[in-house]
């Protein structure tokens, strides 16, 4: 019994073995953490693999939870990690189908701070993507509307990079509550 139990342990999730089958090359690193799938891609293949994990019949990743980003600029060791990348966008997948959860992280560097946006496949990323613009300002090329969803149209900066003061810049005194977003 304790031989089926390790066998079990180590056999590796469905979802990355197919990913190492059809997206190998897109793979940068893969792990388990607390019972969800994290793999991390390349960011010209991103839109192909997450592609790949909505149409194929067993993994059926249909639904997207949710489209946000983190800033890594103040954390050395995932900075080194991914080349320096400051920022990772995340998308958070899930299957009715496996009833099981898959997040799929992607580098993004500074100097350029775009990714494919993924509203062909899910329309719900449209307000998803929106929001991590405003909020990061990464771009999603390809967004039918890509605009402030949070902030007003002239609103200067992004809120959630690390590099932006706690206090604001000062909003909060000069922000016009009669001015409404276009």
């Amino acid at each position: 019994m304790n031989e089926e139990k390790e066998v079990e342990e180590q056999s590796i999730p469905l979802v990355l073995e197919k990913l190492e089958e059809h997206h190998a090359d897109a793979l940068l690193s893969q792990d388990e953490m607390r019972g969800t799938i994290v793999a991390v891609v390349r960011k010209e293949q991103v839109y192909a693999v997450l592609e790949y994990l909505k149409t194929d019949p067993e993994l059926a990743y249909t639904f997207l939870v949710d489209v946000t980003a983190v800033d890594n600029s103040q954390m050395e060791s995932e900075l080194m990690q991914f080349d320096y990348a400051r920022f990772m966008v995340v998308y958070q997948l899930y299957s009715y189908q496996g009833q099981c959860r898959v997040r799929v992280k992607v580098p993004v560097h500074e100097n350029d701070l775009s990714v494919p946006s993924v509203t062909g496949l899910w329309r719900g990323a449209n307000w998803l993507e929106r929001e991590t613009y405003d909020m990061f300002g990464i771009n999603f090329e390809g967004h039918p509307d890509l605009r402030r969803i949070l902030t007003p149209d002239d609103f200067q900066g992004h809120p959630l990079q690390k590099d932006y003061p706690l206090r604001g810049r000062g909003e909060r005194e000069s922000f016009n509550f009669d001015k409404q977003n276009a």
